[in-house]
């Protein structure tokens, strides 16, 4: 069940469960849109991996027991321990790989 991170780990931009601009990695890593494509160059800075959309969870079940009410989003903010530059540093490496090649 993906955790459905409230917040941006670089910017601290609120992302509300329908957000539209939410990426995240194969780990969940969560980051907005704006940051994965100007800072991140779509690589994780956790894994090295690319990001996808975040799906959107339901906001009614129309399946038992399938929404927000059952499984609602974490409130839990997360923010990355990596600076700009060591961000940067990192991406460099291996941003013209493909995710899939990564």
């Amino acid at each position: 069940m993906l955790k459905l991170k409230p917040n941006c780990e670089y910017c601290d931009k609120d992302l509300s469960p329908e957000a539209l601009d939410a990426m995240i990695c194969t780990y969940e890593c969560t980051f907005c849109s704006d940051c994965v494509e100007a800072v991140l160059c779509n690589v994780c800075p956790n894994c090295g991996g690319g990001f996808v959309s975040r799906p959107i969870r339901p906001k009614t079940a129309r399946r038992s027991n399938t929404s927000l009410l059952h499984q609602p989003p974490s409130t839990e903010r997360v923010n990355t321990k990596f600076s700009r530059e060591e961000i940067t540093t990192f991406s460099d490496q291996v941003k013209m790989i493909p995710p899939e090649e990564r």
